[in-house]
Parts: C-alpha cells; structure tokens; sequence
C-alpha cells in the first residue's frame, strides 16, 4: 500500500510539472478543508473562509497556496491555538469530495501542516501531538523545522522517542525532518554546522524495517556528507561493519553524491580507492553533431592493464553548456566492474537530448569525460546543434 507521503516525494523530486502541481490543488481543496471542519465545528463560516482564500488564489503556486490556507484558517478558527488545533485534528477524518486517488491527495493536509509551524510554537507539547497525528497523513517534515529551531533540545528529545514509534511514517519524520539541506526547505544551519545529534538519531534508524524510512536515512546522510565528507565517509564505514544487506544498501545511497563528486573517502569506502590501471579506447560518440530534441549514443571499452585483477568504478560526466555559456558536468552512473589481467570490458550510454524539466539544453560543445574510479579522463566531445 502506498505511504501517505509518496505523493509528496514525487512532487519534491520534481516528478510532475509547476502546471500539473497547481491544476490538483485547486478550489476543492478550502471547501474541502470547511466542509471537514464545519462538521465538527459548527460555527466556523465556511462560505467567508472559502472566499477569503480563493481571492487571488490562481495566481499562487503550491506553497503558497498551503500557507494562504494556513492563514485563513487562523482568522476563521478560534484565536485560543489549544481549541483551535483540537478543532483541526478533529475534522481530520470527517469525509469530503476531494478526489483521494490524486497524486496530491495528500497534500489536502498541507495547511495544517503549516498552521502548526506557523502559529504552535508557544505550545509544543500540543504542537508536537498534531504533528505526529499530521504525519500519518501527509508529512510533518517541514512543520517540524521551526521547532528544532527554536527548541532544538526538547524537539531532539521527542524525536528520539519517535525513532521507536510504531508507524513508519513517525519514524520517517524523524530523520527527513532533520534533513540539514532538505528539498523546498530553509536549511537546518545548525545541523550543518555540527550534525551529531542527527547522526544520533539516524544511528537508531539505521536498521528500520520499513525501506521508506531507510530511504530517508540514506537521504539525511548524503545531505551531512556535503557538508561533511569525512563524517559521511567514517559513517558509512562503521556501518558496514557487520552490516545487513538493507543497511549495505543505506549505504551505497547514501554514498551517490559523494562518489559522483569523486571523494576518496567515499570511493575507498566502497573499495574504489585506488586509482585504476586500466586502457579506455574504441570510443564511439554518435552522431557528433546531434540535434535538441534527438539522442546521442557514447560507447567505449575499458581494459584491464594490470597483471592483477581491479575493481573499477566506471562513470561518465557530460558537460552540458549553460545558457551563459559556461560549462556544468552531470555525472551517469554506468558500472562497477571486475576485471581479470587483460580483460576487456564494453559500456555504452544513450542520452536523451530532449527539454526535460530538470535539464534545458544549449547549442554548443560538449565534453566527455570517463570518470575511473573517480578520476576524469577525456572520452571525446559533441556539438549539439539546434533544430
């Protein structure tokens, strides 16, 4: 069954289009919210609040359609949070005509979300009990940041006991909330600058049952090792040690960034560390000169030299032109290999030259880079043209 925040993963992975995310999160959305609270709070005035809300609503993105939401509701709701706050989690089970089979279906929880980061603050024991009940339905994960913020040591605390909650989705928080560089959040500076006590708390994760939580996991470690290398790097070998395949698996994906960044640390972690004896040729870039919106195919070999076996780590960086006209390289990941004394292996790589919402292309050229082991070596270069 899918976790209530698969949704959400899927929007902050950049899965649907700017378009899309608004089209989904429109006006049912408040009469959804009104309808759910007017059936356990009668005075609320849903016909005013939905109105409030929908005054300029079209021209808003996502966010800041939640926190419109967010803030409506504080001036329809009453001014007391401890009544206020116990009238939201009650409507949250009351039905409505939103369709829950929408990617976004989820996200009909996002401004509470947001109301208790942006008005629960002064009460954090009720604030914490409507995150933990918010979680299970959309994600508490950005709700949660202001309250490490400004009670870092008591949201640690409460954080360590959810590490042991039953629900994945509890325990999911944990670690994603604390996220020092997570996706559409302010940063964690804290945290960057010293992520002990998320490594704490991600040390009593490491090992959870459920792969959603290890994901995230994985994810919070690869946010420290960009500020930290080393601290990524001794981690994950600790935690080898020992370790199951699901934690290996932590691991290695925790370890993606820093081995496309080609930090000895991490590559030696994985038993990269030494630098490759191996011949690269029979390169193949074609066409040479292709065209936006067509694809591209790159294929060479790589032998091994040496009069021992290798372990090799075989990436390619291609250095896409900017619209400045500066270069930036994206690393593929292509393959580990074992290679006996003098064998030979094949690796190709189609590219796809289409406009994709993460990428936009520029005419010019391109180069190539094999990447051994986390060292660059040429591989060639291609001249994309425009249609």
């Amino acid at each position: 069954m899918e976790q209530p925040q698969a949704a959400s993963k899927t929007v902050f992975g950049r899965g649907l289009m700017a378009e899309a995310l608004k089209n989904q999160y429109g006006a049912d959305v408040p009469r959804a919210i009104a309808a759910m609270i007017s059936a356990v709070y009668p005075a609320f005035n849903s016909r005013r609040f939905v109105t409030e809300v929908l005054d300029g609503y079209d021209a808003l993105e996502l966010m800041p359609r939640g926190k419109k939401i967010a803030q409506a509701l504080r001036r329809h709701l009453p001014d007391d949070y401890p009544r206020a706050i116990a009238i939201l989690l009650d409507s949250l089970d009351q039905p409505h005509d939103r369709d829950p089979s929408l990617s976004l279906g989820s996200f009909l929880y996002l401004p509470h979300t947001m109301f208790v980061a942006q008005y629960g603050l002064a009460h954090f024991e009720l604030s914490m009990r409507a995150q933990h009940a918010l979680t299970q339905r959309f994600t508490a994960e950005f709700s949660i940041r202001p309250f490490l913020e400004q009670h870092t040591q008591a949201t640690l605390r409460q954080l360590n006991k959810w590490t042991a909650d039953p629900s994945p989705q509890v325990r999911r928080l944990v670690s994603e909330g604390t996220r020092p560089r997570l996706p559409w959040a302010p940063r964690l500076r804290q945290f960057q600058a010293d992520p002990a006590p998320v490594l704490a708390l991600l040390e009593l994760l490491k090992d959870d049952p459920a792969l959603y939580v290890r994901r995230s996991v994985a994810n919070n470690l690869n946010d420290i090792g960009k500020d930290h290398p080393q601290v990524l790097a001794s981690t994950a070998q600790a935690w080898l040690k020992d370790a199951s395949a699901e934690r290996a698996w932590i691991v290695g994906h925790a370890l993606r960034s820093a081995v496309k960044r080609g930090e000895a640390g991490a590559l030696k972690v994985l038993g990269f560390g030494n630098t490759a004896q191996v011949a690269v040729g029979n390169t193949q870039i074609q066409p040479v000169r292709p065209v936006m919106g067509g694809a591209l195919n790159i294929s060479f070999e790589v032998t091994n030299t040496h009069t021992q076996a290798q372990r090799v780590l075989v990436d390619m960086a291609v250095h896409y032109v900017k619209a400045s006209g500066q270069t930036s390289a994206k690393v593929f990941k292509l393959k580990a290999l074992e290679l006996a004394p003098g064998q030979t292996a094949a690796l190709a790589k189609t590219l796809s030259l289409a406009e994709m919402t993460t990428r936009k292309h520029y005419p010019g050229v391109h180069r190539v880079d094999v990447m051994l082991n986390g060292k660059a070596q040429a591989l060639g270069a291609f001249e994309l043209l425009k249609p």
